[in-house]
């Protein structure tokens, strides 16, 4: 395209009906010194393509949450060409290394398998601030949705090897409206500020004892939010009390559940402490207004908190994400 103008539309479908066949194309037909809002038309179709999105002001518009879909199948497990593995951060279907970036009515998955199969395999690796994801569907397994930054400090030796390993850790804020996610074992992790409104998270049976964990946050310490959760809905196809809702991935973890509906493949005790005791004491778990068969206040743990009614006015997507520039996603149509 030789001239853009304000808010520019591409249009991709696969078998040629748009201006490229792939979004990548698309991405890279994008002039390098124009700044303003591009939207890309995504049609039908499924897209086998390794995304990388390193320009802001993208908005990724599919024509239908389910029809249109974004898939690759890496993980981490696989061996490399210097016969190493690829590790968890270089697996992913999408990277965002972008701010102001949109996804809408789409699928981005990562169909490597199983996370006891196949290990990590991240769908999103999404690091950079005011991303939004609206009507979207993400699935995978192991690690599906990778909110960056990762923490300060790996705990396995290489195991941040990937893109942004060296990278300031920048705290971004995401939000996440009325999508659907799916994995196994920790299927949403990472550092950012995240809010979730009107989500489902699905556990998928992977026929463990314990089949998994919906959340790994790995809040920094001092930061004031990580994962708030309202109005969401976990449901699965595991047995009862085979999942749990969050563990800490690094000790200063916060995830915080507002009005959600837990079915009973939830485990009573809700929260786990990843054999951290000192987690206890460091991180924040709380929740208010749980129902269904998986809600059991009774049986949570003490060091999980029950929030007071009177404090739900820290946890609105406005207290939560406006910041000092006023970023108010959920105004948008």
């Amino acid at each position: 395209m030789k001239h853009f103008h304000e808010e520019q539309t591409i249009h991709v479908a696969p078998k040629g009906e748009g201006a490229y066949t792939t979004i990548t194309a698309a991405l890279s037909s994008i002039p390098e010194d124009y700044t303003g809002l591009v939207t890309i038309f995504i049609h039908k179709g499924i897209y086998r393509e390794r995304l990388s999105v390193t320009r802001p002001h993208v908005i990724f518009l599919g024509e239908s949450a389910d029809d249109t879909v974004i898939t690759y199948d890496l993980y981490a497990r696989m061996i490399m060409e210097d016969g190493q593995k690829r590790g968890t951060f270089r697996t992913y279907s999408c990277l965002i290394d972008a701010h102001d970036i949109t996804f809408r009515n789409l699928t981005i998955a990562n169909s490597a398998g199983k996370g006891p199969d196949v290990g990590q395999a991240l769908a999103v690796y999404g690091d950079g601030d005011r991303l939004f994801f609206d009507n979207c569907r993400l699935l995978g397994g192991q690690d599906t949705l990778f909110t960056g930054p990762l923490p300060p400090k790996e705990i396995e030796v290489n195991g941040f090897v990937g893109p942004k390993q060296f990278a300031p850790r920048i705290n971004g804020r995401h939000y996440y409206r009325n999508c659907y996610i799916e994995g196994d074992i920790d299927f949403i992790f990472g550092s950012a500020t995240a809010y979730f409104e009107g989500c489902v998270f699905f556990s998928k049976d992977i026929g463990r004892p314990i089949n998994g964990y919906v959340t790994a946050a790995s809040t920094p310490m001092g930061q004031d939010y990580g994962y708030v959760m309202k109005d969401c809905r976990f449901l699965s196809d595991c047995p009862p009390h085979t999942v749990y809702l969050g563990r800490p991935w690094r000790e200063y973890a916060k995830t915080v559940l507002i009005n959600c509906y837990m079915d009973r493949h939830i485990h009573p005790e809700g929260w786990n402490d990843w054999n951290k005791p000192e987690a206890r004491r460091t991180s924040f778990y709380a929740e208010f207004g749980s129902f269904g068969p998986g809600a059991d206040p009774d049986s949570r743990p003490d060091w999980i908190h029950r929030l007071k009614e009177e404090e739900l006015s820290l946890y609105t997507p406005c207290r939560v994400l406006s910041g000092h520039d006023h970023w108010e996603p959920w105004a948008a149509a």
